[in-house]
């Protein structure tokens, strides 16, 4: 049994990442060891890795994999032999507001791939050949049939979106959804408001990324959103301020408004007050997401994936010595990582 592993150590914007190799570590009680079948490159991937979002250098980036269980620690959540997906963030559960039901927000919150790295314990990214995995993490089971490339996304762009739309609570047929941003999250949220039998309006200025919606169940495109009105639920994911802006403006009586793609710093939008009260509006906020929005990724996934395209948002299988030519790969949504 081979007893050495491998992860790609990156040193900060502008350098080049370095491929070290480590003794492999055994797990303790309540860890999962698990070998990387496939990690793809996110799109916060790309923006720590430009200098466009702050992480902490050196560390093993990547937080979208799927893989399989090697060895499994007394009381892990997990057998060796499964093929699982987990979460981006480890919690405690203790904690007030893990209490909460707040487990993403922990106060001691461990986050895969945006750790500083600790070169005794540096499995901690998806960019490796195995990812050591502590208490407090969730794993759902990914059935045979799911691709690697359809089931690696669901650790973090699927399971956002499914948070997402779970935040803008029941949605029911024939009501009308804008989705702002027709990206990897943004063709997500459009399938799976298409499923819900909502009529999808999918927003977003490149042309590519409309046909594609197309395909993902949206029923209009549109390159601006800023004329659509009467709209039940609109989740925005482009992160953009006009869109967060013309996302609010297009809701009708008893509205809502998600934003779950205001990850980095950017303009304030204008709020109209009596509006929101006279409209009877919601506006709330996803970041991460509980254990619960997971399992209903990969259960989403395992149901649909042949009915949209999602293999062909992923490009590539680079191995480990080749990741600095994934992230330049701009074919598609996501790129492959094979270590």
């Amino acid at each position: 049994m081979d007893e050495l592993a491998r992860y790609a150590r990156w040193d900060g914007a502008g350098r080049p990442f370095a491929v070290v190799t480590a003794p492999r570590p055994r797990p303790g009680a309540g860890e999962l060891l698990v070998k990387i079948d496939l990690a793809t490159v996110c799109g916060s991937d790309v923006h720590t890795v430009e200098g466009k979002r702050p992480g902490p250098a050196p560390a093993v980036l990547g937080h979208e994999q799927v893989g399989t269980v090697v060895e499994a620690g007394a009381g892990a959540p997990a057998r060796a032999g499964q093929r699982i997906v987990w979460s981006v963030t480890r919690s405690c559960g203790k904690c007030d507001r893990c209490r909460r039901d707040l487990p993403q927000k922990c106060l001691h919150l461990h986050k895969y791939g945006h750790e500083p790295l600790d070169e005794t314990r540096p499995l901690t990214g998806g960019f490796a050949t195995h990812c050591l995995l502590g208490p407090g993490t969730a794993v759902a089971e990914v059935p045979a049939e799911v691709p690697d490339e359809v089931a690696a996304p669901a650790a973090c762009a699927t399971a956002t979106v499914m948070a997402a739309v779970a935040a803008a609570g029941e949605i029911g047929p024939g009501d009308r959804a804008l989705v702002t941003g027709a990206g990897m999250l943004g063709l997500t949220a459009t399938a799976v408001l298409a499923e819900s039998g909502a009529h999808v309006v999918a927003a977003d200025p490149d042309p590519a990324r409309l046909e594609m919606a197309h395909r993902f169940g949206a029923k209009e495109v549109m390159t601006s959103s800023a004329a659509v009105r009467d709209i039940e639920v609109a989740i925005e994911l482009s992160g953009a301020a006009a869109a967060v802006g013309d996302a609010l403006a297009s809701l009708t009586i008893g509205g809502t408004l998600v934003l779950a793609g205001s990850v980095f710093p950017g303009p304030a939008v204008a709020v109209d007050p009596e509006r929101v009260v006279r409209g009877l509006l919601t506006v709330t906020g996803v970041h991460n997401y509980r254990p619960a929005d997971l399992r209903a990724a990969v259960a989403f996934l395992a149901a649909h994936h042949r009915r949209y395209p999602f293999a062909e948002l992923v490009a590539g299988r680079y191995p480990l010595d080749r990741l600095g030519e994934a992230f330049r790969d701009t074919t598609a949504p996501r790129r492959g990582v094979a270590p």
